[in-house]
């Protein structure tokens, strides 16, 4: 009796441990029972019968997992009557997702790689987008030159996109190795297109042909047409002895494409180079063990790597003062020190700051600071070559007045030199550059007509605008993005109405559509003003006109997008006294219904209407088919 009584005792203790908070969680205990079912034959309604063998399973657990497996057994389809059911996969694979299917839980460092990619291929057949998932992250994770072949024809078969990237990603860092690998040789054609056609697979092309030669060898027999592969070689790439000594012989390349490749290189000014890119990638695990359920890998966008640092053997290689450019001290300059400079020509004919990168990087954005401890301004233009024959002008601001830091985009493409010549300067006859970093970029700026189109706010410190006119207890209070902390003394900028304006310099030149103001609003007083933009500080456009109208604190208003460099706020009136005063300004506008709504005002770019900018931070990849 008192055993009895024990019993129910330590029973009753464990019931209420368990259902503390009225909640029972017994979750691992079901799902070790569930596992136990797994390939067992008590129970078992059918049988599977994979590379000869039987597997035993359970019909309501397969179609309570899967839709695949529900469509299967019980949609009335052949199988649904078959006791027997024969599947031609991988046998381990088909084990490996079945223990999944009555676990829920994978050991994905305990398979083999072959193995692993099998499981992944059957994930993605039968509908389990979350085991797809995380065996896809799970082998970016575990890139080598020895697996990424095969990993990347199994992510494009797949269509995993996020996995394709990254395997693109590490082979365009290896790939000199990954040429030499022997896995190299087992690619397949659509692979190895989509590899060819980067711009990014940097590594010398003679190296390129003689791996995909190897290729076409053995595969020769199994790829009908093998001039779709050696058409994706960028023979104008490589010298004129490497053409003659190794492409000739081969015999690989008919004469007549051979002449042409030579031509090409002799008169073209426009070839399509290969270069490094750097992108910041995600630290690779240690030796942990991951079984899944797991916590899906999330890759965050990492900082750019700016190549123009004596780390990647970058270098100035004309201009005086040269050691200042690229030391990466942006803050300890002075009018003697910390800049490099040239003499501005009358002519025009002046070579400028040229930087050599350490070899062709792949580039689409490039920052200068430009020397700003006073209120000068420069303009000035930035051309790239590979070669410092035939040089491309990607940024021209020689019409615009530009300050402190320049941030410029354009498309990517394969650079080795950058050049910056200064032609004006307000003070003198000098152009004075900091600092210079080039890098490329995910994160982008549309641009129109060589100008940058934002739709984040570029009337800040940060994006180098500065108050001109105007004043204020705390320089550039205006531009300092606080919205709340003002009052009757401070926080605010202000001119006398009828004498005075309040004056903003941007950068640089913007394509700006939109602004928005506060108004100071302690009291009940209403404002009355205009505003006008302007690109050279000569010619100016009246953007926004109140003069008839009294407006109290917030403001936003919406034009036609034009060429910004300098917005001029003038108060007509106020009806508590004879001052203008203004809290926050910022362009474009940055107010959330207006940022809700879709921009439907065009930009009108090179004489035709745009409904939208141009985006220019694509990867950087020929546009050709990979089956022609």
């Amino acid at each position: 009796m008192s055993s009895q009584s024990s019993g129910m005792a330590g029973s009753q203790h464990t019931s209420s441990a368990l259902a503390r908070n009225h909640e029972i969680e017994l979750t691992a205990r079901f799902s070790e029972q569930m596992a136990q079912l797994c390939m067992s034959a008590d129970y078992s309604d059918v049988t599977f019968i994979v590379e000869g063998q039987r597997i035993p399973a359970h019909r309501v657990i397969l179609a309570a997992r899967s839709e695949y497996f529900r469509a299967l057994l019980y949609g009335g389809l052949q199988e649904t009557k078959q006791d027997e059911i024969t599947l031609n996969i991988p046998l381990m694979a088909f084990r490996c997702l079945l223990k999944y299917i009555y676990s829920g839980s994978m050991s994905l460092m305990q398979m083999k790689e072959e193995h692993l990619l099998d499981t992944l291929g059957l994930a993605n057949q039968y509908g389990f987008a979350d085991l797809e998932m995380a065996i896809s992250d799970y082998l970016r994770q575990v890139l080598s030159l020895g697996n990424v072949c095969a990993i990347l024809d199994a992510a494009r078969l797949f269509a995993l996109d996020g996995l394709t990237a990254v395997c693109h990603s590490f082979m365009d860092r290896n790939a000199a190795d990954i040429l030499q690998h022997e896995s190299f040789r087992h690619l397949s054609l659509d692979s190895l297109c989509s590899l060819l056609l980067r711009d990014s697979f940097f590594a010398r092309e003679v190296e390129i042909f003689q791996a995909v030669f190897d290729w076409c060898r053995c595969n020769g027999d199994t790829v009908p047409n093998v001039d779709v592969v050696v058409g994706k070689v960028r023979f104008e790439l490589m010298s004129l002895e490497e053409l003659l000594t190794v492409v000739r012989p081969s015999g690989i390349l008919d004469p007549d494409r051979l002449l042409d490749a030579i031509g090409e290189k002799i008169s073209s000014k426009q070839l399509p180079y290969r270069g490094a890119l750097c992108k910041w990638s995600p630290p690779q695990p240690g030796g942990q063990l991951f079984v899944f359920p797991l916590t899906l890998f999330h890759f965050p966008t990492g900082p750019e790597e700016n190549v123009a640092t004596p780390k990647f053997n970058s270098r100035t290689i004309h201009g005086e003062l040269r050691s200042a450019l690229l030391d990466g001290d942006t803050v300890s300059y002075d009018m003697e020190k910390g800049y490099t400079r040239h003499s501005i020509s009358e002519t025009g004919d002046s070579s400028g700051i040229i930087v050599e990168l350490g070899k062709l990087f792949i580039i689409n954005h490039i920052k200068v600071l430009l020397w700003d401890r006073d209120t000068r301004s420069y303009s000035y233009y930035v051309e790239v070559s590979v070669n410092q024959r035939n040089w491309e002008r990607i940024v021209d601001h020689t019409k615009y007045y530009c300050r402190s830091w320049q941030y410029l985009y354009f498309p990517a493409q394969a650079v080795r030199y950058i050049r910056l010549v200064g032609t004006h300067n307000t003070v003198n006859k000098v152009f004075h550059v900091v600092a210079l970093e080039a890098m490329f970029t995910e994160s982008t700026t549309p641009v129109v007509d060589g100008i940058l189109q934002p739709a984040y706010n570029v009337a800040t410190v940060e994006r180098s605008a500065n108050v001109m006119e105007g004043v204020s207890r705390t320089r550039n209070v205006l531009l300092n993005g606080d919205v709340k902390n003002y009052d009757w003394d401070s926080g605010y900028t202000c001119h006398q109405i009828g004498t005075g304006v309040i004056l903003i310099q941007l950068g640089q030149p913007y394509w700006i559509d939109s602004l928005r103001l506060l108004l100071w609003d302690c009291d009940n007083r209403s404002y009355s003003f205009y505003i006008e933009v302007s690109a050279n500080m000569t010619d100016w456009e009246v953007v926004v006109d109140k003069q008839s109208e009294h407006l109290k604190s917030w403001q936003h208003f919406a034009f036609q997008p034009k060429v910004v460099v300098y917005i001029r706020i003038v108060g007509t009136h106020n009806t508590a006294n004879e001052m203008f005063h203004c809290v926050h300004f910022e362009c474009p506008s940055q107010e959330p219904e207006f940022l809700r709504r879709e921009r439907a005002i065009p930009i009108e770019a090179s004489g035709e209407e745009s409904a939208e900018a141009p985006v220019v931070a694509e990867e950087p990849v020929r546009q050709e088919s990979v089956t022609d």
